[in-house]
């Protein structure tokens, strides 16, 4: 597994970059044949430390974990046992899903960031052409400026595993191909913690 550790503002020991790499070869070995690569983040925010893991295990399976704590080990462990839970939780749709990735080929779309929207006050008007220098067609039609431009991939997959997905890149929306209808469909987290599904074509 490849795995990159980096630090914002934070003073990384070899003793920690040893450890991270041995607990999460344990966690991924448990259910991945092999996983690709792994992005471990700290950083500091006032007293306490933050880690951000972001694991590749093979195409279409990312996971997501996220921890905080006193110090950095500790932040460290707090992520890693989200991911485990995680993947505990899926343990055997993981392993199928693994099985069949080579089935259908995902489709690859256009991901665009958008900067927020300027805002006027009542009794302002929007500059009249209202775009900034070098905005193309999209975000003229937005009003918002594209700061960033990547693709994405968008499978088939039945609502169970386009929901365990979700979950497990602990992502707050996802758009798939609904394996039964055909129809692009997408999923979303509420926030009373339950799973929105909107299907045009119900």
């Amino acid at each position: 597994m490849q795995l990159t550790v980096s630090g914002k503002q934070v003073e990384l020991s070899d003793a920690l970059r040893v450890h991270v790499d041995k607990q999460l070869g344990t966690i991924t070995a448990k259910y991945f044949d092999h996983a690709l690569e792994a992005q471990v983040t700290f950083s500091r925010a006032r007293s306490f430390f933050t880690c951000d893991i972001n694991l590749h295990a093979g195409r279409g399976i990312t996971v997501r974990g996220e921890g905080e704590a006193a110090d950095a080990r500790a932040a460290f462990e707090d992520a890693a046992e989200h991911i485990a839970k995680r993947l505990r939780r899926y343990r055997r749709r993981v392993s199928a899903h693994q099985r069949d990735l080579n089935k259908i080929k995902p489709e690859m779309a256009r991901a665009y960031v958008l900067a927020p929207t300027p805002e006027f006050e009542e009794d302002e008007e929007a500059p009249a052409n209202g775009h900034a220098k070098g905005m193309d067609e999209l975000s003229y039609e937005l009003h918002a400026t594209i700061v960033a431009e990547d693709t994405t991939a968008i499978e088939t997959l039945s609502v169970r595993d386009a929901v365990m997905k979700m979950d497990l890149a602990f992502q707050p929306l996802m758009m798939f191909r609904n394996s039964k209808t055909g129809g692009l469909n997408v999923i979303y987290r509420r926030p009373d913690g339950h799973v929105g599904w909107i299907d045009p074509k119900a």
